[in-house]
């Protein structure tokens, strides 16, 4: 959609093209926008003000680094829309997730325009573990991580409270079996991470075209 608006010059109200992309998925109108964005719930009944904004541009936190692990190629067992669908049914923590939502983006709009990477961490991981929690409580139960997204968690966990002069070094965050994604800082992570465009080198070859990157590691 992007690459369509940018041909045709409609990007004018890049709001108003989320919400058309919101359509398809969250993960759609929040891709629009470069930086860090946020996706309002809206009031209207259609859902028409359901949109995107960007809360800061990809160069307001230049620090930040985000390390993807891939733990996983089979497709999702449950498909996001239908998971999230069952959830909102049948989930008694919904009610509860409705109202610590916004108060919670509240607090991680600040950390990010602060640039507080503590508290960006421990919301990440709240957010991250209450999602999860959600989707137990669905009937019948999503199982979004596996044995090894949840070892990698185990190990960011560790990590931190591995003795060292920042209290919080990772953030991991989960939605899927597919991948792990570790939000670290620079001070952190600039010898293991670069951007999730880029592909990591091969630990075995040093390739950076290697088919087996994540794996071989």
């Amino acid at each position: 959609m992007y690459a369509v608006a940018k041909l045709w010059r409609l990007d004018d109200d890049m709001g108003f093209l989320s919400s058309i992309a919101r359509q398809g998925s969250g993960s759609a109108c929040r891709s629009l926008f470069g930086g860090w964005v946020r996706w309002t719930v809206g009031s209207l009944a259609d859902g028409s003000d359901s949109r995107a904004s960007q809360v800061a541009d990809h160069l307001h936190w230049p620090e930040m680094r985000v390390l993807v692990l891939v733990v996983s190629d089979k497709r999702k067992d449950v498909p996001s829309t239908d998971g999230m669908q069952r959830t909102v049914a049948t989930s008694p923590m919904i009610p509860e997730r409705v109202r610590v939502v916004p108060e919670r983006m509240a607090a991680m709009e600040h950390a990010i325009l602060e640039r507080d990477y503590e508290a960006f961490a421990h919301l990440t991981m709240l957010d991250s573990d209450h999602f999860h929690e959600l989707c137990h409580t669905t009937e019948p139960p999503i199982h979004y991580m596996n044995d090894v997204s949840r070892a990698v968690v185990a190990l960011v966990r560790a990590y931190n409270a591995a003795p060292g002069g920042m209290k919080v070094r990772g953030a991991p965050t989960l939605t899927r079996p597919r991948g792990a994604s570790r939000l670290v800082p620079d001070t952190v992570g600039r010898s293991r991470t670069r951007s999730t465009l880029d592909r990591t080198p091969c630990c075995t070859c040093a390739s950076n075209t290697c088919s087996r990157p994540w794996r071989c590691c």
